[in-house]
């Protein structure tokens, strides 16, 4: 799409035959036509009534879809051209740091030896991919800053729960697991369950005014029942926890540990390390920071980095290297949590992960987050007098905007990234984090050139325009796709996850 098409504002366009609802859900059936014949069985009719019961047995499917081989094929490639991804266009979502995917991590991932490697071959046989979780073990505990990491999770959310299982084994250890697990406001919302599935109770801390985490409310709140805080770092506001390192001795003080969601570290790998700043235990998505893709459920990748007082207690196997140079699966871990995944995880996953690391270098994952910073602090300069800024700190990878300004002509944040879908953009992240009413959360990433935050921002900019002064067309959005607005809570709570034909 190029520039022009994307800034200017966008009026409804004609449906034409290929455009219509009826023709994207598949509704073309006529009767007698006929996309495939199956070959005539060789199962005589009588044997075939003997094997099975009748009730199980026609000749028809009632009411189904009649179409030609030719009609089906354009079907799914109508729709494929429907689908959003990061190869055709800007992905702002805000927390997920879609960024592009380097085709070198896909060929990587495609050699035969790692492709078709079983995890139940013997370890002779599977040398190179031992190696390289190895490798990517030891790319990881220096990003870290930590002592080791674990690579079998799978997801950040499953590293959050292998993180706070490893704090509740080495404080039961201790002879007391405690009980609580305090969690800011601005933390992802994962937090909350992880630590509710290690069977801990949660208590939320309000931010101070400046989106950060309250000092004196946290002297206050870590008792003797305290087991960690879980604070993501930078926060769900894009802004950085700046007293962290204060914040892990009042911890650390009472015997509690500092968890961080590193689900952010895409602002600040190879800039800073999270173990120097007294972190006990980090999870990373590698589907976000390290460019495997990710999205509709998977796979992906959460790695875990614990201190030297958890390390006894990671899941075993862990991949160890002997003085010859060959590399094992270490089983003989009497303090582990056990396996938190079949085999070594998302081993796919890992493969792309370090071809990345390897093929930026150190220095290129340092620029890449300063990138990354550089073009969130673009977007929020540009934007910052059309939409409300509902906190001034610093942002850092990603900006938060909200719809303040907009609500003095009824315009809300859905109607914004609603008709932000008329300008071929995919909509930021919305209403999250909770902390902020009506939230535009966005986040470019290091993969946008400036050509494209700038089309973003000309399309952001007219719909503020388009809100003081034509307000309804803003409201009604979106007005040139095949689907218009959805009942959002039906479709949440009722989705329709299959055609059926019509009686």
């Amino acid at each position: 799409m190029s520039e022009q098409t994307k800034t200017e504002t966008a009026a409804p366009k004609p449906t034409s035959f290929h455009d219509t609802a009826e023709e994207l859900i598949f509704e073309r059936s006529r009767a007698g036509r006929v996309g495939y014949r199956f070959p005539a069985l060789d199962v005589a009719e009588t044997k075939l009534e003997s094997l099975l019961p009748g009730t199980l047995l026609r000749d028809d499917i009632e009411g189904e879809t009649e179409v030609s081989e030719v009609d089906v094929i354009r079907h799914f490639t109508r729709l494929s051209k429907l689908n959003m991804s990061i190869d055709s266009g800007l992905y702002p979502l805000g927390s997920c740091t879609m960024k592009h995917n380097p085709r070198i991590n896909e060929a990587m991932a495609r050699r035969e030896g790692f492709a078709y490697s079983h995890p139940l071959q013997p370890e002779h046989q599977v040398q190179g991919s031992l190696e390289l979780i190895w490798l990517l073990e030891q790319t990881m505990k220096e990003i870290f800053g930590l002592p080791r990491v674990t690579l079998q999770p799978v997801a950040g959310a499953h590293g959050e729960l292998t993180g706070i299982l490893m704090v509740r084994k080495a404080l039961a250890k201790q002879g007391n697991p405690r009980k609580v697990i305090l969690i800011p406001d601005s933390a992802h919302g994962t937090n909350p369950a992880s630590a509710a599935f290690a069977g801990y109770t949660t208590k939320e801390l309000k931010s101070n005014s400046h989106g950060t985490l309250d000092l004196d409310l946290l002297e206050r709140e870590v008792t003797e029942d305290v087991a960690a805080l879980m604070l993501t770092v930078p926060n769900t506001l894009g802004v950085f926890e700046g007293q962290i390192t204060k914040i892990a001795d009042i911890l650390h003080r009472k015997g509690a540990f500092l968890y961080c969601d590193g689900a952010n570290l895409n602002s600040f790998v190879g800039i800073a390390r999270p173990g120097d700043m007294g972190v006990d235990v980090i999870h990373s998505n590698l589907h976000k920071t390290f460019s495997t893709p990710h999205g509709g459920g998977g796979p992906g990748a959460g790695p875990v980095g614990v201190a030297e007082s958890l390390v006894p207690f990671l899941p075993a196997p862990t991949i160890e290297r002997r003085d010859d140079g060959t590399f094992y699966q270490d089983f003989n871990r009497p303090d582990s949590i056990g396996r938190m995944r079949a085999w070594n995880g998302n081993f796919g996953v890992l493969v792309r992960a370090l071809t990345y690391m390897r093929s930026m270098g150190g220095e290129g994952m340092r620029r890449m987050a300063e990138i990354a910073v550089l073009n969130a602090n673009y977007i929020r300069a540009r934007l910052k007098d059309a939409y409300h800024l509902p906190y001034d700190d610093p942002s850092l990878h990603e900006v938060v905007f909200d719809d303040k300004t907009q609500l003095a002509n009824d315009v809300h944040t859905l109607d914004i990234a609603k008709r932000l879908m008329d300008f071929g953009f995919h909509p930021p992240t919305i209403y999250f984090p909770l902390i902020v009413p009506g939230a535009l959360m966005i986040e470019p990433t290091e993969s946008e050139p400036k050509e494209e935050l700038d089309a973003f921002c000309d399309a952001m900019l007219a719909i503020a325009r388009e809100a003081k002064e034509s307000p309804e067309l803003v409201k009604s959005a979106p007005h040139t796709t095949p689907v218009r607005r959805l009942d959002e809570a039906r479709a949440a709570r009722q989705p329709i996850l299959k055609w059926t034909p019509s009686r």
